[in-house]
Protein backbone atom coordinates (compact mmCIF):
# COMPACT_ATOMS: atom_id res chain seq x y z
CA UNK A 1 0.00 0.00 0.00
CA UNK A 2 1.31 3.45 -0.92
CA UNK A 3 2.48 5.58 2.00
CA UNK A 4 3.37 9.26 2.32
CA UNK A 5 6.47 9.87 4.42
CA UNK A 6 5.88 12.32 7.27
CA UNK A 7 8.14 14.62 9.27
CA UNK A 8 7.15 16.61 12.35
CA UNK A 9 8.50 20.05 13.30
CA UNK A 10 7.92 20.88 16.97
CA UNK A 11 8.46 18.19 19.61
CA UNK A 12 6.52 19.66 22.52
CA UNK A 13 3.67 18.11 24.49
CA UNK A 14 1.18 17.77 21.65
CA UNK A 15 3.67 15.93 19.44
CA UNK A 16 3.33 12.71 21.44
CA UNK A 17 -0.25 12.11 20.28
CA UNK A 18 0.71 12.58 16.62
CA UNK A 19 3.77 10.38 16.93
CA UNK A 20 1.73 7.63 18.58
CA UNK A 21 -1.08 7.76 16.02
CA UNK A 22 0.64 8.30 12.67
CA UNK A 23 2.02 4.74 12.34
CA UNK A 24 -1.56 3.45 12.70
CA UNK A 25 -2.78 5.17 9.52
CA UNK A 26 -2.55 3.14 6.34
CA UNK A 27 -1.12 5.88 4.11
CA UNK A 28 1.36 7.48 6.55
CA UNK A 29 4.88 6.60 7.64
CA UNK A 30 6.63 8.78 10.25
CA UNK A 31 10.30 9.07 9.28
CA UNK A 32 11.67 12.22 10.95
CA UNK A 33 11.15 14.84 13.64
CA UNK A 34 12.80 18.19 14.31
CA UNK A 35 12.85 20.97 16.89
CA UNK A 36 14.80 24.18 17.41
CA UNK A 37 16.07 22.33 20.50
CA UNK A 38 17.52 19.24 18.84
CA UNK A 39 17.69 17.41 22.16
CA UNK A 40 13.87 17.42 22.24
CA UNK A 41 13.78 15.87 18.76
CA UNK A 42 16.32 13.25 19.82
CA UNK A 43 14.29 12.35 22.90
CA UNK A 44 11.08 11.98 20.89
CA UNK A 45 12.86 9.96 18.19
CA UNK A 46 14.11 7.53 20.82
CA UNK A 47 10.72 7.36 22.56
CA UNK A 48 8.74 6.62 19.39
CA UNK A 49 11.31 4.82 17.25
CA UNK A 50 11.61 7.59 14.65
CA UNK A 51 14.51 7.10 12.25
CA UNK A 52 15.81 10.67 12.12
CA UNK A 53 16.06 13.47 14.68
CA UNK A 54 16.88 16.62 12.74
CA UNK A 55 17.31 20.34 12.91
CA UNK A 56 14.47 22.11 11.12
CA UNK A 57 16.74 22.84 8.17
CA UNK A 58 17.81 19.18 7.90
CA UNK A 59 14.21 17.96 7.90
CA UNK A 60 13.17 20.41 5.19
CA UNK A 61 16.15 19.35 3.09
CA UNK A 62 15.39 15.62 3.35
CA UNK A 63 14.02 14.52 -0.06
CA UNK A 64 12.19 11.51 1.37
CA UNK A 65 9.81 13.65 3.47
CA UNK A 66 6.52 14.28 1.63
CA UNK A 67 4.32 15.89 4.35
CA UNK A 68 5.47 18.03 7.27
CA UNK A 69 3.29 18.49 10.36
CA UNK A 70 3.88 21.88 11.95
CA UNK A 71 3.44 21.72 15.75
CA UNK A 72 5.23 24.96 16.61
CA UNK A 73 3.71 27.78 18.68
CA UNK A 74 0.94 29.80 16.95
CA UNK A 75 3.10 32.91 16.59
CA UNK A 76 5.31 31.12 14.04
CA UNK A 77 2.69 28.86 12.40
CA UNK A 78 2.66 30.97 9.24
CA UNK A 79 6.43 31.37 8.92
CA UNK A 80 7.07 27.65 9.38
CA UNK A 81 4.25 26.63 7.02
CA UNK A 82 5.71 28.88 4.33
CA UNK A 83 9.16 27.34 4.91
CA UNK A 84 7.67 23.88 4.49
CA UNK A 85 5.84 24.79 1.30
CA UNK A 86 8.82 26.62 -0.19
CA UNK A 87 10.84 23.44 0.45
CA UNK A 88 8.40 21.61 -1.83
CA UNK A 89 6.54 19.67 0.84
CA UNK A 90 2.87 19.48 1.76
CA UNK A 91 2.10 21.11 5.11
CA UNK A 92 -0.32 20.37 7.95
CA UNK A 93 -0.42 22.73 10.92
CA UNK A 94 -1.96 22.69 14.38
CA UNK A 95 -4.72 25.25 14.94
CA UNK A 96 -5.00 28.07 14.22
CA UNK A 97 -3.79 28.23 10.62
CA UNK A 98 -2.11 31.56 11.42
CA UNK A 99 -2.46 34.45 13.84
CA UNK A 100 -3.52 37.09 11.30
CA UNK A 101 -5.68 36.98 8.20
CA UNK A 102 -2.82 38.38 6.15
CA UNK A 103 -0.57 35.49 7.20
CA UNK A 104 -3.33 32.98 6.47
CA UNK A 105 -3.81 34.32 2.95
CA UNK A 106 -0.07 34.22 2.36
CA UNK A 107 0.04 30.53 3.28
CA UNK A 108 -2.79 29.76 0.84
CA UNK A 109 -1.09 31.76 -1.92
CA UNK A 110 2.24 29.94 -1.50
CA UNK A 111 0.53 26.54 -1.46
CA UNK A 112 -1.35 27.38 -4.65
CA UNK A 113 1.79 28.71 -6.35
CA UNK A 114 3.76 25.60 -5.43
CA UNK A 115 0.95 23.18 -6.30
CA UNK A 116 0.96 21.73 -2.78
CA UNK A 117 -1.66 20.94 -0.17
CA UNK A 118 -2.06 22.82 3.10
CA UNK A 119 -4.07 21.31 5.92
CA UNK A 120 -4.87 22.43 9.44
CA UNK A 121 -6.23 21.15 12.71
CA UNK A 122 -8.69 20.69 14.18
CA UNK A 123 -9.54 17.34 12.64
CA UNK A 124 -11.86 16.33 15.48
CA UNK A 125 -14.83 16.98 13.17
CA UNK A 126 -13.75 13.87 11.23
CA UNK A 127 -14.34 11.71 14.30
CA UNK A 128 -17.33 9.49 14.93
CA UNK A 129 -19.17 11.99 17.12
CA UNK A 130 -19.53 14.88 14.70
CA UNK A 131 -19.63 12.68 11.59
CA UNK A 132 -22.65 10.90 13.07
CA UNK A 133 -24.28 14.33 13.44
CA UNK A 134 -23.36 15.23 9.85
CA UNK A 135 -25.06 12.04 8.66
CA UNK A 136 -28.17 12.63 10.79
CA UNK A 137 -28.62 16.11 9.32
CA UNK A 138 -27.87 14.84 5.81
CA UNK A 139 -30.44 12.05 6.21
CA UNK A 140 -33.14 14.50 7.35
CA UNK A 141 -33.52 13.45 10.98
CA UNK A 142 -34.10 17.04 12.16
CA UNK A 143 -35.43 18.49 8.92
CA UNK A 144 -34.03 21.81 7.70
CA UNK A 145 -31.44 23.32 10.09
CA UNK A 146 -32.78 26.64 11.36
CA UNK A 147 -30.52 27.64 14.25
CA UNK A 148 -27.66 26.51 16.47
CA UNK A 149 -26.07 27.34 19.80
CA UNK A 150 -22.50 26.64 20.89
CA UNK A 151 -20.79 27.34 24.22
CA UNK A 152 -17.22 27.01 25.46
CA UNK A 153 -17.35 28.38 29.01
CA UNK A 154 -14.61 28.06 31.60
CA UNK A 155 -12.56 29.90 34.17
CA UNK A 156 -9.28 30.24 32.33
CA UNK A 157 -5.95 28.53 31.89
CA UNK A 158 -4.18 30.20 34.81
CA UNK A 159 -5.95 27.69 37.06
CA UNK A 160 -4.26 24.64 35.50
CA UNK A 161 -1.75 25.43 32.72
CA UNK A 162 1.94 25.65 33.75
CA UNK A 163 2.60 28.52 31.28
CA UNK A 164 -0.74 30.32 30.77
CA UNK A 165 0.55 33.76 29.77
CA UNK A 166 0.04 33.27 26.01
CA UNK A 167 -3.69 32.74 26.44
CA UNK A 168 -4.06 36.36 27.61
CA UNK A 169 -1.78 37.98 25.01
CA UNK A 170 -2.83 39.26 21.58
CA UNK A 171 -3.68 36.27 19.41
CA UNK A 172 -4.86 34.35 22.47
CA UNK A 173 -8.14 34.42 24.36
CA UNK A 174 -10.95 31.87 24.33
CA UNK A 175 -11.94 32.48 20.72
CA UNK A 176 -8.51 31.82 19.22
CA UNK A 177 -7.77 29.00 21.67
CA UNK A 178 -11.01 27.01 21.42
CA UNK A 179 -12.98 28.75 18.69
CA UNK A 180 -11.41 26.65 15.91
CA UNK A 181 -12.99 23.48 17.31
CA UNK A 182 -16.47 24.99 17.55
CA UNK A 183 -16.43 26.94 14.30
CA UNK A 184 -14.97 24.06 12.28
CA UNK A 185 -17.68 21.77 13.65
CA UNK A 186 -20.40 24.31 12.80
CA UNK A 187 -19.12 24.68 9.23
CA UNK A 188 -18.96 20.88 8.88
CA UNK A 189 -22.58 20.69 10.05
CA UNK A 190 -24.09 23.79 8.42
CA UNK A 191 -21.72 24.92 5.67
CA UNK A 192 -19.88 28.24 5.16
CA UNK A 193 -20.55 31.47 7.05
CA UNK A 194 -21.98 34.61 5.38
CA UNK A 195 -21.48 37.21 8.12
CA UNK A 196 -20.86 37.51 11.87
CA UNK A 197 -21.33 40.02 14.64
CA UNK A 198 -20.18 39.99 18.21
CA UNK A 199 -19.47 41.65 21.53
CA UNK A 200 -16.27 41.19 23.50
CA UNK A 201 -15.11 42.02 27.01
CA UNK A 202 -12.12 41.81 29.32
CA UNK A 203 -13.83 40.96 32.61
CA UNK A 204 -10.65 40.66 34.67
CA UNK A 205 -7.82 42.94 33.44
CA UNK A 206 -5.34 41.10 35.66
CA UNK A 207 -5.15 37.37 36.38
CA UNK A 208 -3.30 35.56 39.17
CA UNK A 209 -1.75 32.22 38.30
CA UNK A 210 -2.85 29.49 40.70
CA UNK A 211 -1.22 26.56 38.88
CA UNK A 212 2.27 25.30 39.51
CA UNK A 213 5.06 26.32 38.52
CA UNK A 214 4.20 30.04 38.52
CA UNK A 215 1.70 30.21 41.38
CA UNK A 216 1.08 33.79 42.51
CA UNK A 217 2.46 35.51 39.41
CA UNK A 218 0.28 38.15 37.73
CA UNK A 219 -0.84 38.25 34.09
CA UNK A 220 -1.91 41.46 32.38
CA UNK A 221 -4.76 40.64 30.00
CA UNK A 222 -4.33 42.05 26.47
CA UNK A 223 -7.12 40.24 24.61
CA UNK A 224 -10.88 39.76 25.11
CA UNK A 225 -11.69 36.92 27.47
CA UNK A 226 -15.45 36.79 26.84
CA UNK A 227 -16.65 36.72 23.21
CA UNK A 228 -20.34 36.43 22.33
CA UNK A 229 -21.04 36.09 18.64
CA UNK A 230 -23.84 35.53 16.14
CA UNK A 231 -23.24 33.81 12.81
CA UNK A 232 -25.42 33.90 9.69
CA UNK A 233 -24.74 30.90 7.44
CA UNK A 234 -25.25 30.81 3.69
CA UNK A 235 -27.88 28.07 4.14
CA UNK A 236 -30.01 30.48 6.20
CA UNK A 237 -29.27 29.06 9.66
CA UNK A 238 -28.36 31.47 12.47
CA UNK A 239 -26.03 30.37 15.28
CA UNK A 240 -24.97 31.81 18.61
CA UNK A 241 -21.42 31.10 19.81
CA UNK A 242 -20.05 32.13 23.21
CA UNK A 243 -16.45 31.46 24.26
CA UNK A 244 -15.26 32.59 27.67
CA UNK A 245 -12.47 32.31 30.21
CA UNK A 246 -14.58 34.33 32.69
CA UNK A 247 -17.05 31.72 33.97
CA UNK A 248 -15.72 31.07 37.46
CA UNK A 249 -18.43 28.71 38.76
CA UNK A 250 -19.04 26.49 35.74
CA UNK A 251 -22.04 26.02 33.45
CA UNK A 252 -24.73 23.51 32.50
CA UNK A 253 -24.94 24.67 28.89
CA UNK A 254 -24.50 22.17 26.01
CA UNK A 255 -21.43 22.19 23.78
CA UNK A 256 -23.39 22.48 20.52
CA UNK A 257 -27.06 22.06 19.63
CA UNK A 258 -28.59 22.22 16.16
CA UNK A 259 -32.30 23.08 15.88
CA UNK A 260 -34.17 21.91 12.79
CA UNK A 261 -37.68 22.12 11.40
CA UNK A 262 -38.43 18.57 12.63
CA UNK A 263 -36.18 18.04 15.63
CA UNK A 264 -33.15 19.08 17.68
CA UNK A 265 -29.68 17.55 17.74
CA UNK A 266 -27.22 17.62 20.65
CA UNK A 267 -23.65 17.50 19.28
CA UNK A 268 -20.77 16.20 21.43
CA UNK A 269 -17.77 18.25 22.54
CA UNK A 270 -16.00 19.33 19.31
CA UNK A 271 -12.65 19.13 21.11
CA UNK A 272 -13.08 15.33 21.11
CA UNK A 273 -13.45 12.75 18.35
CA UNK A 274 -16.26 10.75 19.97
CA UNK A 275 -18.95 11.58 22.52
CA UNK A 276 -22.69 11.12 22.98
CA UNK A 277 -25.12 12.18 20.25
CA UNK A 278 -28.72 12.95 21.26
CA UNK A 279 -31.88 13.61 19.23
CA UNK A 280 -35.17 15.11 20.37
CA UNK A 281 -38.24 14.99 18.15
CA UNK A 282 -41.24 17.36 18.56
CA UNK A 283 -43.33 14.45 19.91
CA UNK A 284 -40.81 13.59 22.64
CA UNK A 285 -40.29 15.16 26.05
CA UNK A 286 -36.61 14.13 26.23
CA UNK A 287 -33.46 13.83 24.17
CA UNK A 288 -32.69 10.24 23.21
CA UNK A 289 -29.23 8.78 22.48
CA UNK A 290 -28.32 7.75 18.94
CA UNK A 291 -25.62 5.10 18.33
CA UNK A 292 -22.55 6.46 16.55
CA UNK A 293 -22.52 5.58 12.86
CA UNK A 294 -18.80 6.27 12.36
CA UNK A 295 -15.54 5.15 13.88
CA UNK A 296 -12.52 7.17 15.06
CA UNK A 297 -13.82 8.04 18.52
CA UNK A 298 -10.57 8.02 20.51
CA UNK A 299 -7.81 10.64 20.53
CA UNK A 300 -7.19 10.23 16.80
CA UNK A 301 -5.06 13.33 16.24
CA UNK A 302 -3.52 13.09 12.80
CA UNK A 303 -6.75 11.93 11.15
CA UNK A 304 -6.70 15.06 9.01
CA UNK A 305 -3.17 14.24 7.85
CA UNK A 306 -4.26 10.72 6.95
CA UNK A 307 -7.14 12.13 4.91
CA UNK A 308 -4.70 14.50 3.17
CA UNK A 309 -2.49 11.55 2.27
CA UNK A 310 -5.50 9.66 0.92
CA UNK A 311 -6.31 12.64 -1.30
CA UNK A 312 -2.75 12.78 -2.61
CA UNK A 313 -2.57 9.06 -3.31
CA UNK A 314 -6.03 8.59 -4.83
CA UNK A 315 -6.36 11.97 -6.54
CA UNK A 316 -9.73 12.53 -4.80
CA UNK A 317 -9.45 16.13 -3.62
CA UNK A 318 -12.67 15.87 -1.59
CA UNK A 319 -10.87 13.52 0.82
CA UNK A 320 -8.74 16.46 2.01
CA UNK A 321 -11.37 17.74 4.40
CA UNK A 322 -9.25 19.55 7.02
CA UNK A 323 -7.94 21.86 4.31
CA UNK A 324 -6.48 25.35 4.21
CA UNK A 325 -9.58 27.02 2.81
CA UNK A 326 -11.69 25.71 5.70
CA UNK A 327 -9.03 26.75 8.24
CA UNK A 328 -8.77 30.24 6.74
CA UNK A 329 -12.57 30.65 6.73
CA UNK A 330 -12.57 29.84 10.45
CA UNK A 331 -9.65 32.21 11.10
CA UNK A 332 -11.47 35.05 9.33
CA UNK A 333 -14.66 34.43 11.32
CA UNK A 334 -12.74 34.56 14.63
CA UNK A 335 -11.29 37.93 13.70
CA UNK A 336 -14.72 38.98 12.46
CA UNK A 337 -16.26 38.68 15.94
CA UNK A 338 -13.61 41.00 17.36
CA UNK A 339 -13.88 43.41 14.42
CA UNK A 340 -17.67 43.57 14.75
CA UNK A 341 -17.43 44.35 18.45
CA UNK A 342 -14.89 47.11 17.82
CA UNK A 343 -16.83 48.68 14.94
CA UNK A 344 -20.40 48.13 16.12
CA UNK A 345 -21.28 46.61 12.72
CA UNK A 346 -21.70 43.18 11.18
CA UNK A 347 -18.55 41.74 9.62
CA UNK A 348 -19.27 40.34 6.16
CA UNK A 349 -17.08 37.36 5.36
CA UNK A 350 -14.76 37.79 2.41
CA UNK A 351 -13.81 34.12 2.18
CA UNK A 352 -15.86 30.99 1.72
CA UNK A 353 -15.13 27.28 1.61
CA UNK A 354 -16.72 24.02 0.62
CA UNK A 355 -18.72 22.23 3.29
CA UNK A 356 -16.43 19.26 4.03
CA UNK A 357 -17.60 16.06 2.38
CA UNK A 358 -19.24 13.64 4.79
CA UNK A 359 -17.07 10.68 5.76
CA UNK A 360 -18.15 7.23 4.58
CA UNK A 361 -18.82 5.20 7.75
CA UNK A 362 -16.77 2.34 6.25
CA UNK A 363 -13.71 4.48 5.45
CA UNK A 364 -10.46 3.34 7.05
CA UNK A 365 -7.65 5.87 6.81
Amino acid sequence: MSKMKVGIIGCGNISAAYMKNIPNYAHLKLVACADIDVSKAEARAEEFGIAHAYTVEQLLADPQVDIVINLTIPAVHAAVCIQILEAGKHAYVEKPLAVTREEGLQILEVAKRKGLLIGSAPDTFLGGGIQTCVKLIQDGWIGTPIAATAFMMGKGHEHWHPDPEFYYAKGGGPMFDMGPYYLTALVALLGPIRRVTGSTAVSFPERTISSEKKRGQKIQVDTPTHVAGVLDFHNGAIATLVTSFDIMAGTQLPHIEIYGSHGSLSVPNPNNFGGEVLIRKPSSAVYEPIPLSHGYIDNNRGLGVAAMAQALITGDSSAHRANGELAYHVLEAMHGFHDASDSGQHYVMKSSCEKPAAMNPLTVL
